[in-house]
């Protein structure tokens, strides 16, 4: 979506960081700039279990040279959680099913120096909504 940052804007704004509470500050605005899902998309059907927090996630298809392409939307109750979504985001969506599959988001999270810092529920909840974008990447191949 348009205004939200790309993953090398992330990247690069995560190189300024030296410890773990800006990055930390920065993971929340990145979550308070996300915008909200609609009442439509806050559905039980589109509620990642294993969260801590309430995570929704929507995802439409489109395509694109014959390749099946994901158009994802995240959204919770949570900032921080948010903010992990907005990284997520940056890395997967638009992306052909198949690329989503390529890709690694949990070495993208210790690149950004995110992964070792956070709580295990965290962590849990995170696994969990690549797990869930990777099941539906998986099916709509």
């Amino acid at each position: 979506m348009a205004g939200e940052p790309s993953l090398e804007e992330i990247r690069e704004t995560f190189s300024f960081f030296d410890d773990w509470e800006d990055r930390y500050r920065y993971v929340i605005e990145l979550g308070q700039q996300l915008p909200e899902l609609p009442a439509t998309g806050r559905t039980e059907q589109n509620l990642v279990r294993g969260c801590q927090s309430q995570v929704w996630l929507q995802i439409d298809e489109h395509t694109v040279a014959g390749e099946t392409h994901l158009s994802l939307a995240i959204d919770s109750d949570a900032f921080i959680v948010k903010g992990l979504a907005s990284i997520l985001l940056a890395a997967l969506n638009g992306r052909s099913a198949a690329n989503i599959l390529e890709q690694n988001p949990l070495a993208l999270f210790d690149e950004l120096g995110l992964l070792n810092h956070l709580s295990p529920s965290r962590g849990n909840g995170l696994r969990a909504m690549i797990e869930r974008i990777r099941a539906e990447a998986k099916q709509r191949l």
